[in-house]
């Protein structure tokens, strides 16, 4: 579980799947996340399990977003969104990846949720990077992106277009070695 100012991040299991599915399929969240695909219920399980794989091998995955003091005293209320860590086409880079109700776009939330991530892969993980993929016109997660400190380094082609590669050293790691 990881912890921000205003949100719960436990990582997702099968009893998030019903929730899980509907926030996959609203169109502003799938619309570059799974490039504007509808995903059917045995994918989102699928995502459901490899993430919890991936945390018991690698101790990274995709958790569920609450916002605390929603629900139970732990901030056990609606799942809001995702935020997480996945290898970048499959190689051994770790890529931040979030996604949010719209219903609670525009406060900041995403940029909490993937700063907890990023700082998790540095401090937990102890990861040298971390890298994003977005597609060149999703000016929201550019900002945001950028916010966390991201640089971009390479565009590539994807799905709907380019896609641009962006990367964060550890600060840690940085410090340590000038």
């Amino acid at each position: 579980m990881l912890r921000t100012g205003r949100l719960i991040l436990t990582p997702l299991s099968a009893d998030d799947h019903d929730a899980l599915s509907r926030l996959l399929r609203k169109a502003e969240v799938r619309e570059f996340l799974l490039d504007g695909e509808v995903l059917s219920d045995a994918e989102v399980t699928e995502i459901i399990v490899n993430s919890e794989k991936d945390f018991a091998a690698s101790n990274f995955g995709f958790w569920g977003l609450r916002l605390i003091g929603s629900g139970d005293p732990i901030g056990g209320g609606d799942l809001i969104g995702t935020a997480g860590l996945r290898r970048l086409d499959g190689g051994p880079e770790l890529e931040v990846v979030y996604s949010l109700d719209p219903g609670h776009q525009g406060r900041g939330l995403a940029l909490e949720a993937a700063t907890a991530v990023v700082d998790y892969a540095f401090e937990v993980l102890g990861r040298d990077r971390v890298l994003a993929e977005i597609d060149e016109g999703n000016a929201a997660s550019i900002a945001l992106i950028e916010r966390l400190g991201m640089r971009a380094f390479e565009t590539v082609p994807g799905v709907l277009g380019p896609m641009v590669h962006f990367a964060l050293a550890n600060p840690r790691q940085a410090a340590e070695s000038a």
